[in-house]
């Protein structure tokens, strides 16, 4: 479930800081004074930029592989990456929502909550159940 994009961290000794760009989402980027900052600051951008463009129902990238000494993935924060992963994968399945409400035994509207980065907080239970209908696990122990 963990979703994270790769950030090209790289230290500019003309601004002395490290700066940071996510090649997968244009527009992106982020700074900070030491490599921890950047990270940090890195993970706020991501989720920002995340919530902005599933608010306004724009297509979500898939992140990429790429590799190298400058490369770090960050992950956005939980709640962000819940509810991309559950749309995703429900997009993925060729499922609606009412459909995917209906197998969980929920309201349409209970289940439209999940996939709010603002508003999504399932249960244990739910998630267990979130498990069976897409056929992945969720929590590893």
């Amino acid at each position: 479930m963990k979703i994270s994009y790769p950030a090209i961290i790289k230290y500019s000794s003309k601004e002395k800081v490290y700066n940071v760009e996510f090649p997968d989402l244009p527009g992106c980027f982020t700074f900070g004074d030491n490599e921890n900052e950047a990270i940090l600051n890195a993970q706020e951008a991501l989720t920002g930029y995340l919530e902005s463009i599933d608010s306004r129902k724009l297509n979500i990238p898939e992140p990429s592989k790429l590799k190298g000494k400058d490369i770090k993935f960050i992950t956005p924060d939980k709640n962000v990456s819940f509810a991309i992963w559950l749309k995703k994968s429900r997009e993925k399945q060729g499922l609606s929502q009412k459909q995917i409400a209906q197998k969980l035994n929920i309201a349409y509207q209970t289940y439209q909550k999940f996939e709010d980065p603002h508003k999504s907080n399932p249960t244990l239970k739910t998630i267990i159940r979130l498990e069976e209908v897409f056929h992945e696990n969720l929590i590893s122990v």
